[in-house]
């Protein structure tokens, strides 16, 4: 006799309707291209959601950089250790 093996996942799903006040143009278009479909608003809404997780944890990092002491480089320091860099890569690797 076999033991018979069951695996399930249950993905709860909220049922919700929208309605939106669009210009007719748009919603024309929307339409018509099927951004107005559940699976194309919950992707559009997944997408939104991230984009703005990852702008408010840039924002923390931004925050976290301007509050360390000192003064930010200028545009001539930048370049002057780029090039002290290219330097040492070039004699390292013999190429200059």
């Amino acid at each position: 006799m076999h033991a018979l093996e069951f695996c399930a996942f249950v993905i709860s799903q909220m049922s919700i309707t929208l309605e939106l006040d669009l210009p007719e143009e748009l919603a024309s278009e929307a339409a018509s291209t099927g951004l107005l479909e559940s699976g194309s608003i919950s992707t559009l809404l997944m997408e939104e959601i991230r984009r703005r997780k990852s702008a408010a944890e840039l924002q923390s990092i931004l925050s976290g950089i301007r509050s360390l002491p000192g003064e930010p480089m200028s545009d001539s320091d930048i370049q002057s250790e780029i090039n002290l860099l290219r330097a040492k890569r070039c004699e390292s690797e013999s190429r200059c």
